[in-house]
């Protein structure tokens, strides 16, 4: 039996609790510096999403991006390199996610499709059975384009709050114990800002489709999805 991926809260605690705590309370100099601490906290997410590589053997765009994300952020912090960068930096992720996103729309294999529309999820032979016969085929097609517009928008959002966020929130010098306490602040910030207001709005347009899916099909829920 396949594993399951780890939970929510799991990657909360090693991608934003520990690191965040690590920045803002232990990069003085009697204790791991403003150096040590950097390391340290950045190699809670690295270590935890190379121990889920392993395990659950999956690797995509997204992660390898995350992975990068954390690189430049220790690269800007050990070079001690204006911190405008790191503004940029955290803008730049999730605008090349949604800048993919956008471009897949027009290819066979637009994101929300690959997401939501497949056949692990829906029951794809009955919907598109039903579609077909109430002539809504081509109006799902166009539900489909829209959403997938919509859900690239959701990381517009999230790149221009990471790049406002950081720019109000570090503004010391990068390698200094306020720079990486200030790093804290903005990891931990980011979470209930960014992250879960673009979750509301992810689920907002999966939503959407569901019920554009019942209203074109006339399928109830249970027929619409594949129940385990």
């Amino acid at each position: 039996m396949a594993e399951k991926k780890a939970n929510p809260f799991t990657d909360l605690i090693f991608n934003v609790i520990v690191p965040s705590v690590v920045l803002m309370k232990m990069s003085g100099e009697d204790q791991l510096g403003s150096v040590g601490a950097l390391v340290i906290a950045l190699a809670f997410p690295v270590v935890f999403g190379g121990y889920e590589l392993i395990k659950f053997k999956k690797f995509n765009f997204i992660s390898l991006l995350g992975f990068v994300s954390v690189l430049l952020t220790g690269g800007i912090g050990l070079l001690e390199l204006d911190t405008k960068w790191l503004a940029v930096k955290e803008a730049l992720i999730p605008g090349l996610i949604g800048l993919a996103v956008f471009i897949s729309t027009f290819t066979k294999y637009p994101v929300v499709t690959k997401l939501l529309f497949n056949d692990s999820v829906l029951n794809l032979t009955l919907i598109k059975q039903k579609l077909s016969e109430n002539g809504r085929q081509p109006d799902f097609d166009k539900c489909l384009m829209r959403s997938n517009y919509l859900f690239a928008s959701t990381f517009v959002f999230s790149s221009v709050m990471n790049y406002v966020l950081a720019k109000m929130i570090v503004t010391s010098p990068s390698g200094s114990q306020a720079f990486n306490e200030e790093l804290g602040q903005l990891t931990l910030m980011s979470y209930p800002m960014i992250a879960i207001p673009s979750m509301l709005m992810m689920m907002g347009i999966f939503y959407f489709v569901w019920r554009q899916i019942r209203q074109m099909t006339q399928l109830e829920t249970a027929q619409i999805f594949k129940m385990q």
